[in-house]
């Protein structure tokens, strides 16, 4: 399987990296949902919820449940306005991966073969307990798994699943 490049230019210019969850006391802490632990979450790093440019001023909770305070919301109120949003930091924000690591932004655009045809492209990955899924726009639904995608060229955004899977 390849390695993810540094700096690859089918990267969107910014990947979410969280939604703003419900707050956490009255100063403007808040739960920030469905973040991977990818992208450190220190004060002072630069991110944008929605539209609007933010920066982390506070970090506390776990690596699992992490809780934030923007600079745009020092009150409670304030950050109830902010819930929903999508937390997006810069592309090149994210650290570079180790071989056979993939981001999911890799490889959504990605087009799947099954031996000399084409399976459709990746929409989106899904995380499930046992392994991630791959949600092709086709329809189909492939496991990430070393099992069934044999190997993997994200520079050249293409997958290559197992002779006789599909």
């Amino acid at each position: 399987m390849s390695r993810s490049l540094p700096d690859p230019s089918w990267r969107p210019p910014r990947v979410v990296i969280g939604a703003v969850g419900r707050g956490h006391g009255l100063d403007g802490f808040v739960h920030l949902v469905g973040h991977g632990g990818v992208v450190p979450l220190e004060p002072g790093t630069p991110v944008r919820l929605g539209d609007r440019d933010a920066v982390i001023v506070g970090r506390k909770g776990t690596a699992e449940r992490p809780l934030v305070r923007f600079d745009i919301a020092a009150t409670r109120e304030q950050a109830e306005q902010l819930r929903g949003a999508d937390v997006t930091v810069a592309a090149d924000a994210l650290p570079a991966t180790e071989q056979d690591e993939f981001f999911h932004v890799d490889l959504v655009g990605c087009t799947v073969r099954c031996g000399g045809r084409s399976l459709g492209t990746v929409r989106r990955v899904h995380e499930y307990p046992a392994n991630d899924v791959l949600e092709l726009d086709s329809g189909e639904m492939i496991p990430f798994v070393t099992d069934v995608v044999v190997a993997v060229d994200v520079a050249g955004r293409r997958l290559q699943v197992v002779e006789g899977f599909v």
